[in-house]
């Protein structure tokens, strides 16, 4: 099954998010709540998607993690949000990711867009 890194900076969210996904079969390499984060254990664990809330604590936030993950890993980011506004949803789609979703959000709609993310990841390896 995928590893996944959840990067949220609520805590009671990304424990919500993680027992859930666990359930459903998904391994889960790191929890992480900053940008930094996201990249230095994106280097260590080479996950197969990363689960992106667009506002993390620290100064880096979602989309610019996922956009150095882009130029540097090509891992797949599927977008956590709360925000749906034109000029996020413009620095979203900057960053091509593989999907988002918008909070709240069930259980169902969240394994689709992983499940797809992971199918086009696939589709794209060499």
């Amino acid at each position: 099954m995928a590893t996944i890194i959840i990067a949220e900076d609520e805590k009671i969210v990304a424990k919500d998010i993680e027992n859930k996904l666990k359930k459903l079969g998904y391994r889960i390499s790191a929890v992480v709540s900053t940008g930094k984060d996201v990249l230095t254990k994106v280097s260590e664990s080479a996950p197969d998607l990363v689960l992106m809330d667009i506002k993390l604590d620290g100064e880096m936030d979602g989309i610019e993690a996922a956009q150095k993950l882009k130029e540097g890993y090509g891992i797949p980011v599927v977008y956590l949000t709360a925000y749906a506004d034109n000029l996020t949803l413009s620095r979203i789609m900057e960053t091509e990711p593989s999907g988002y979703v918008l909070k709240p959000f069930s259980l169902k709609e969240l394994s689709h867009r992983i499940e797809v993310a992971l199918g086009e990841s696939a589709q794209n390896l060499p």
